[in-house]
This record gives structure tokens, C-alpha cells and sequence, in this order.
């Protein structure tokens, strides 16, 4: 398959659930991949059993640094950079009451701040190349309220805001930006393994859904894929709900 043949990814929190899964729909479909992750081991793996297709960084999103070694290796390795997904986050669970600054803040470094430094690191690249597309995963929180989510929630919104104003600000320069909202996915965070919800059985709602069922990593990937790919040449600016129909209205009965 080909459907983004000859094309540079780079994708944030590649190391394992969305992030891995985007990895490897992107290198099937004849993309090169820098994946770039904090948690090495499996990172290093993931892009191992992808071979000359892809390269491991470790890489902080939140960093300005880390930003600017993670573009330079990616461009000297494989020559250019059509494609960025910001994919990496991190979920705090605590109720505005309660919630610590430095933990709401450690959200927003990473979720928000990653997702900012990213795209002013690609466009110089992109806009030489002639153009390119930046996919940034909010989330249905970036949609509605949660609660006890208010630092994953306002981070999440701030994407979308972003992503239209990336999009306004690009477009003459063949820069692309949409984004995706996922709702829950079968992945660490929304089985509910993330910090504040490790005793959470969250199969009740996800039978609650009409599709009734947590989704999967692939089926994300294979929406951003669209997004990277020709076949979504006239999108911009729009966000992309992928949640079961988590969001198309209330239930009763």
C-alpha cells in the first residue's frame, strides 16, 4: 500500500497504544517514521521491529530542546518532514478543589505546551518542502466538560483552539492542521490506567455507548492516516470525533 509513499512522520508517545498504532499504519502505507517517546525500552522496540523505516528518539514534548534535537535528527536521517502527530498525553485526575497547581500544570506542559512547540518546530520544514500536515489528538474532553478532569480537559480545548488558529495562520503555505477527538481507546489511559484512575472499571461505559465497545488504537491511526495522506488535501481547521458515539446525545432507558 502506498497511500502516504515517500513521506517523513514524526509521532509523539509512539511508544506504545495510539502512538505505536499511527507508527505502524504510517510505515504499511510507505511512510518513514521518527517516533519519539520518554519511555525508551519500548519505544526502541517498536521501531526495531519496524526496521530501516523507522528511527527512536527519546524525546520530552514539553521541552524546547528536545523539540529542536528530535526535528534536526529526523531531517538529517531521512531529508525532509511532511507529516507531524502530536499523539503524546498525560491524564491527572483530581477535582478543582483539590488539584495541585504543579499537577495541573504537569498536564498542561506536556498535552498543551507539547502540542504548541511541536508545530512552531515542523513549520520551517514543512513550508520549505512546499506544504505538509500536523495532526493533533485532543479528545472528546476537548468537547465537553469531565469530572475531575479539568487540567486534561482544558488542555484538550486549548488543542482545538490551536489547531484552528495553525490552520488559518498555515494554509498559504500548504501547511495543513486538522484535529482528532478521540473518546475512549483501548490503551493504558482509557482503560483507565492512568494516574487518579487505576481502580477504574470502565467497561460499563463503554457498553453504555451505541457502538458499545472501547475502541481501538488502529482505528484512530487509520483516521490520521487519512489526515496525512492526499485524500484529505482540502481539510483544515475541522476536528475529527472518533468515539463510539460517545457525544451524539443522551441515553435513556
Amino acid at each position: 500500500m502506498s497511500r502516504v509513499a515517500g513521506k517523513v512522520a514524526l509521532i509523539t508517545g509512539a511508544a506504545r497504544g495510539q502512538g505505536e498504532a499511527e507508527a505502524r499504519e504510517f510505515v504499511a502505507e510507505g511512510a518513514k517514521v521518527v517516533l519519539g517517546d520518554v519511555m525508551d525500552d519500548l519505544g526502541k522496540a517498536v521501531a526495531e521491529s519496524l526496521s530501516d523505516h523507522a528511527l527512536y528518539l527519546h524525546h520530552d514534548v514539553s521541552r524546547e530542546e528536545s523539540w529542536a534535537n528530535f526535528v534536526a535528527t529526523a531531517v538529517q536521517t531521512f531529508g525532509r518532514i511532511d507529516v507531524l502527530v502530536n499523539n503524546a498525553g498525560i491524564l491527572h485526575a483530581a477535582p478543582i478543589a483539590e488539584i495541585k497547581l504543579e499537577d495541573y500544570l504537569r498536564v498542561i506542559h506536556v498535552n498543551q505546551v507539547g502540542c504548541l512547540l511541536g508545530m512552531k518546530s515542523v513549520i520551517p520544514h514543512m513550508a520549505k518542502a512546499g506544504g505538509g500536515s500536523i495532526i493533533n489528538i485532543s479528545s472528546i474532553a476537548g468537547l465537553e466538560g469531565a469530572i475531575g478532569l479539568v487540567s486534561y480537559v482544558s488542555s484538550k480545548f486549548a488543542i482545538r483552539g490551536m489547531t484552528k488558529t495553525a490552520a488559518l495562520e498555515l494554509g498559504r503555505v500548504g501547511i495543513r492542521v486538522n484535529s482528532i477527538c478521540p473518546g475512549g481507546i483501548d490503551t493504558p489511559m482509557g482503560r483507565g490506567g492512568s494516574e487518579g484512575f487505576e481502580n477504574v472499571d470502565s467497561n460499563a461505559w463503554y457498553r453504555a455507548l451505541p457502538l458499545q465497545r472501547i475502541g481501538k488504537p488502529e482505528e484512530v491511526a487509520k483516521l490520521a492516516l487519512f489526515l496525512a495522506s492526499s485524500e484529505s488535501a482540502y481539510c483544515t481547521g475541522a476536528e475529527f470525533v472518533i468515539d463510539g458515539g460517545a457525544l451524539a446525545g443522551k441515553r435513556f432507558g
